[in-house]
């Protein structure tokens, strides 16, 4: 009896193992089309009485060559997710107060207007019909106004003249830009001379109140900032904003708060005078308080955000956060103005955080905040108007985003939305295997490896190195849509993702190892990164290696081609090649003056020292076959840096390709320009790897 009962346990177990075998070998490798078809899910926003989030869906048209993008709505409470608009032109859902009305952007008109529609959906009416267009635009706390921001000609004074301009623009057959400063162009446009302004316009409807009139400066800054960099007070009589008002733009990452009376009578009041940039500011609900982020290093772009607090009756700022060594990003208030929550990078993730502002008052910053949410990656953070919930989105390298809730007292999350299970039910993902290794001087770095579908560990797979941009930056534990490693590990390779010297998430000290040592410490963390890899996991072949990047890891790819023949091949996307050069072309300054420690007539030997093209002076130093991709409209990184390595590599006699893509930017973002890039880069890798 025993033995009949042990064989029949036997066979149940039998059944049950393969019955799990079969189904991972129905999963299948993930390819472009499943990446492209994903919906991307984001900006959600809680209603006022909490029952309702509304969020957008952007879903890639390739016929269009574009993402059409709509709104969405889904009960607070779990439940059916229901699309209410239609346009693929619609977004930013904003619930009025009350919350009657949704308020968002859209441009199915060809212009970016603001429209309004019942919180229960239906027809929507458009609210604003101007010729600049709107950029981003918020509610006033009593439902009464709406604020927005749109580029207009400082000394134009109505809608009338900026349209004149704009139109004789267009028709003029002269096409000359002319400029007598900085900044004159940045990421993939040049100015026209418009400056983004803050208006104030009846929530009903009528004409419109500047309140930055003649104004030259933008709200928020056009260089870096966001929606979060303009507020109300709660009694909707006046606007906190930030902007930058030093008289050499490329070079000052001074952004500094300023208010202004809502009623327009008084002209904007700065508040702040940090060297370093102030930005998203919130009032708290009682209206005691503006609750900033601010970096204290000026002309440095990565120093850590440091949570602050201006005190609107002595007008003093307090540091709440000196002793917390993370960024603080996204800043709201609890309703009873006792708790300010936070999202803020630690290491690989982005969790949630909450400080209490008496306690961190009470003893100058030395409270360490809370942290809710662990061990994921969440952004674009809400509070409920009760402060019961928190509404937030949440992605891995696994998941594309999705829309979540969270108890605000205990951090217990709920995934609202499921728009992309189906798609992701029959792809074989890997979970990202985190690791730490030593890497130059001693230091504990931190990568990530991924293994390829259908994973056998009894064979041997080709390793991609693929290395990050910033470099004041991470791999984080999230998804992407253009450097994506599961996409990257689908052909059938090892993925490693490394966040070397400079990268962000794991203290400032480690961040700032980079200044002025581009080639150094970071170039070595990643070798002994990839050392540790090859010895410490038997199936990745050392003698089938390869190494991709964009940005500050095109550069370092660029950097590798003079500095070692390990890899069998190569691809830099939009990497910085002569540091000289990509000094003169490119439009933030201070990026390159702080990195650099100067510029180039003052310290040309730093410029020199880490220019991967100094590596080519001796003929034929480069040997690595390499791909060089760019975007024609890339202001950041010109695109004339591909073009000199590229001129490089083929006077040297190196297998090298070149593409360019006329329309885009530092970004390849086009559904159909994005499948070129995937198809390019796998084929280059599979020519030198399979």
């Amino acid at each position: 009896m025993l033995r009949r009962l042990t064989v029949f346990v036997c066979a149940v177990c039998y059944v049950a193992i393969a019955a799990q075998v079969s189904r991972a070998q129905m999963k299948r490798a993930i390819t472009f089309d499943d990446l492209i078809s994903m919906r991307r899910v984001s900006d959600p926003q809680i209603s006022p009485d909490g029952k309702w989030v509304a969020f957008t869906v952007a879903i890639p048209d390739r016929d269009a060559n574009r993402n059409a993008t709509n709104i969405w709505r889904i009960p607070a409470a779990g439940g059916d997710a229901e699309q209410i608009t239609q346009s693929g032109h619609d977004s930013s859902p904003r619930w009025s107060p009350d919350g009657a009305k949704l308020a968002f952007l859209s441009s199915r008109d060809g212009h970016s207007q603001i429209y309004m529609m019942s919180a229960n959906g239906g027809d929507a009416t458009p609210m604003t019909s101007i010729s600049t267009d709107v950029d981003l635009f918020m509610w006033s706390p009593d439902g009464a106004s709406i604020a927005y921001t749109s580029s207009v000609f400082p000394d134009c004074t109505d809608d009338a003249c900026n349209k004149k301009r704009l139109d004789d623009a267009e028709k003029s057959k002269v096409k000359a830009r002319i400029y007598d400063h900085l900044l004159y162009r940045h990421w993939n446009e040049w100015s026209d001379g418009r400056r983004s302004h803050l208006f104030l316009m009846p929530a009903a409807g009528g004409t419109a109140r500047d309140l930055t009139a003649a104004a030259n400066y933008d709200v928020p800054p056009v260089q870096r900032g966001d929606a979060q960099d303009i507020a109300f007070s709660p009694d909707s009589k006046e606007l906190c904003f930030v902007a930058v008002t030093d008289p050499v733009e490329a070079i000052s990452t001074n952004g500094d708060l300023f208010t202004v009376p809502a009623d327009g009578s008084a002209p904007p009041k700065k508040i702040t005078t940090n060297p370093g940039f102030d930005g998203h500011p919130r009032y708290s609900p009682d209206g005691k308080f503006i609750a900033y982020h601010a970096q204290t290093v000026p002309e440095y772009e990565s120093d850590r955000w440091r949570l602050m607090l201006y005190d609107r009756t002595t007008d003093k700022s307090t540091n709440l956060t000196e002793s917390f060594d993370r960024s603080v990003d996204a800043i709201f208030w609890s309703p009873d103005s006792r708790l300010i929550y936070f999202n803020g990078e630690d290491r690989a993730q982005s969790p949630l955080w909450s400080l209490d502002v008496t306690a961190a008052t009470a003893s100058a910053g030395s409270v360490a905040p809370r942290m809710l949410l662990v061990n994921t990656f969440n952004t674009e953070p809400g509070i409920s108007a009760d402060g019961k919930t928190l509404v937030f989105s949440r992605a891995s390298m696994m998941r594309p985003a999705e829309i979540y809730t969270a108890d605000a007292s205990a951090g217990t999350a709920r995934q609202l939305t499921h728009m992309n299970d189906s798609r992701l039910a029959g792809l074989d993902l890997a979970q990202p295997e985190w690791f730490w290794f030593t890497g130059a001087l001693n230091a504990r770095v931190e990568g990530a490896l991924v293994r390829p579908p259908d994973f056998d560990p009894s064979k041997k797979y080709p390793v991609l190195l693929v290395i990050h941009g910033g470099p004041q930056n991470a791999w984080d534990d999230t998804w992407s849509y253009r450097w994506n490693p599961e996409v990257f590990a689908s052909p059938g390779y090892v993925v490693v993702a490394i966040n070397p010297r400079g990268s962000s998430g794991y203290g400032q000290k480690f961040t700032d190892e980079i200044t002025n040592d581009w080639g150094g410490k970071c170039y070595q963390d990643l070798m002994k990164g990839l050392d540790y890899v090859l010895a410490k996991y038997p199936f990745t072949d050392s003698t089938r290696t390869a190494a991709a990047g964009g940005s500050f890891g095109g550069y370092m790819v660029d950097w590798i081609a003079g500095h070692t023949g390990r890899f069998k091949a190569l691809i830099s996307h939009a990497g910085p090649y002569d540091k000289v050069s990509m000094y003169g072309g490119t439009e933030e300054l201070w990026f390159e003056e702080h990195d650099m420690a100067g510029v180039p007539w003052t310290v040309p030997e730093n410029y020199r020292k880490w220019s991967p093209s100094t590596y080519a002076a001796e003929f034929g130093k480069f040997k690595t076959p390499t791909l060089v991709i760019d975007g024609e409209r890339d202001y950041r990184i010109p695109y004339t840096q591909g073009l000199q390595f590229f001129t490089a590599l083929q006077r040297q006699g190196v297998p090298s390709k070149l593409v360019i893509f006329p329309d885009e930017g530092h970004w390849i973002l086009k559904p159909q320009n994005s499948e070129l890039w995937y198809k390019t880069f796998f084929d280059w890798l599979a020519q030198y790897l399979k």
